[in-house]
């Protein structure tokens, strides 16, 4: 264990000269500790799911008082064994909350900016303050490096604890998955196919004299609405593609353009009156179903 975090500070050129450079900054940084603590728990009560972790003044407080300390190890001067596996045990708890491993990336980004900043401003006229910002760099991306490895090792220990017929279930699973997906990235595209051409057939219509031209136009309008419709769900299923999350509000959107392209249509005949206020009511409930989603999001990024 001890070799492996010797190694670890080795592959970061992590040297003695970093560790005294550290140790000489302590009594700036900590001056500033107060001010650090402000704003990185202002920075990270803008992430959606913080509350679910920090649930009470309690808890925060005890929190707020192992980030301090955390922060000031930062610029102890000792980076021994007990150091490192004192940050392990930290990823371990993460683990166990079940903390994206996101929201730790984000955090750490706050701690850089903030200790490189006040730095330049206490050592601005230092010509060694360059080696003062690499030794903070380092420490940091150190940190990060074993919080994150818990992470890699809870992944890797469920992998491990599967049996042979569950890992390749698992793997075959993820493989089908990925053909599906790209099963309906073809068939997205497909669809807006269909729909510039039922746009251009339309748009024939209209123009040939073939229906009426205030229906023409309505008609080519609804179309207009099914296209854009379909590219956005293709855009969407592009960033599912990435990795990113699964859209249902977009198959709502284009829901609601197909239903208001009926009712453009079926408004030019009296007859139809019925049909409208269904398909209306249809709208209604699928813009509430939108709505709520779009709210849901929101708060989940605040």
């Amino acid at each position: 264990m001890e070799k492996q975090f010797t190694d670890i500070k080795a592959h970061y050129c992590f040297a003695k000269s970093d560790e005294e450079l550290l140790f000489q900054m302590r009594p700036e940084l900590e001056s500033h500790a107060d001010e650090f603590l402000e704003g990185f728990y202002e920075f990270i009560w803008k992430f959606g799911q913080v509350a679910e972790f920090l649930t009470d003044e309690v808890v925060i407080a005890r929190h707020r008082g192992m980030i301090r300390q955390w922060y000031l190890d930062l610029f102890g001067g000792t980076f021994d064994i007990s150091y490192f596996m004192k940050l392990y045990k930290i990823g371990e708890v993460h683990v166990r909350l079940g903390l994206p491993t996101h929201y730790v990336n984000a955090a750490f980004n706050y701690v850089r900016i903030f200790a490189i900043g006040e730095i330049q401003k206490h050592y601005h006229e230092d010509p060694g303050m360059l080696d003062r910002v690499k030794a903070v760099e380092k420490i940091i991306d150190i940190n990060l490096d074993v919080l994150t490895a818990s992470y890699r090792e809870e992944e890797m220990s469920h992998f491990l604890g599967l049996s042979r017929v569950e890992k390749t279930l698992l793997s075959g699973l993820k493989n089908i998955s990925s053909y599906f997906n790209y099963l309906l990235s073809g068939a997205l595209v497909l669809v807006a196919f269909f729909a510039v051409g039922l746009f251009g057939y339309d748009v024939y219509l209209l123009f040939s004299g073939q229906i009426h031209i205030e229906k023409g136009i309505l008609t080519v309008l609804g179309s207009l609405l099914i296209l854009w419709a379909a590219i956005e769900l293709i855009h969407e299923e592009m960033k599912h593609l990435r990795g990113g999350s699964f859209a249902v509000e977009v198959f709502i959107t284009l829901a609601i353009a197909a239903l208001i392209r009926k009712i453009l249509i079926f408004s030019l005949s009296p007859e139809k009156t019925t049909d409208v206020l269904m398909y209306g009511g249809l709208v209604l409930c699928l813009s509430l179903s939108y709505w709520v989603m779009m709210q849901r999001n929101t708060r989940t990024k605040k």
